[in-house]
């Protein structure tokens, strides 16, 4: 049996605080669609799924053409955003993280992947502007999978690198990432200062504070 472990990573809220630009772009997205702007708590509640799932739960009396024509919206809204402020370069890594997927990146048999909500141009744009793309072997967007809670883009990853589930993890901050995980087989570990309550993060195996607590998580979880 290989040793290779494999840790996946959700991107907004666990590893990147993009939080400022999700909200701008969806109230933009909202005022040209001719909606009530949505509060920070209900558009905080839905990042990560999908676009069109997203925009389902904060306005479900839309019909199909009308929800593609928000989904549409928020996406220019964000690119302007991006062209206009910077979006991810402005968006701060998370106190931690550089140093932990540097930690992590120079175990031997220890591969690092991302599963996120975002569309693969956004996460390119990420990995650029904070010079983070080196540490993943594996990728998984929103835009070439169901949205989470599905588990295709860990089922992804698992083919990617040949690692199975029972040495995978995957960290995030929300209640799909937590969910996803389980639905792959992967044991979860849920971060407390990403974009969902504790409360929401019931299905993790493991909750931390600070990414130097990352480590010894997953030790004790593969140790078990």
């Amino acid at each position: 049996m290989s040793d290779l472990r494999l840790v996946v990573f959700d991107v907004d809220g666990t590893l990147i605080d993009s939080q400022d630009f999700i909200l701008m772009a969806m109230a933009r997205a909202f005022s040209l669609a001719g909606f009530p702007a949505p509060n920070k708590a209900d558009v905080l509640a839905i990042v990560g799924l999908s676009l069109d799932k997203a925009v389902a739960v904060l306005v479900p009396e839309l019909d199909a053409a009308e929800n593609q024509r928000a989904v549409a919206l928020y996406r220019q809204a964000f690119i302007d955003l991006r062209a206009e402020l910077g979006g991810e370069a402005k968006a701060p890594l998370y106190p931690g993280a550089r140093a932990a997927l540097d930690r992590l990146h120079k175990i031997d048999n220890m591969l690092l992947g991302v599963a996120t909500g975002k569309a693969r141009r956004g996460l390119d744009h990420a990995y650029e502007s904070h010079g983070i793309g080196h540490f993943f072997v594996t990728s998984q967007t929103a835009d070439f999978h169901p949205s989470k809670p599905h588990p295709a883009m860990l089922q992804q990853a698992m083919r990617d690198t040949g690692v199975n589930a029972a040495q995978a993890v995957m960290v995030g901050d929300t209640e799909y990432d937590m969910e996803m995980g389980r639905a792959a087989g992967f044991a979860t570990i849920g971060v407390s200062w990403g974009y969902h309550p504790r409360s929401r993060l019931g299905a993790a195996d493991v909750i931390i504070n600070d990414f130097a607590e990352l480590d010894a998580a997953l030790q004790n979880i593969w140790k078990g």
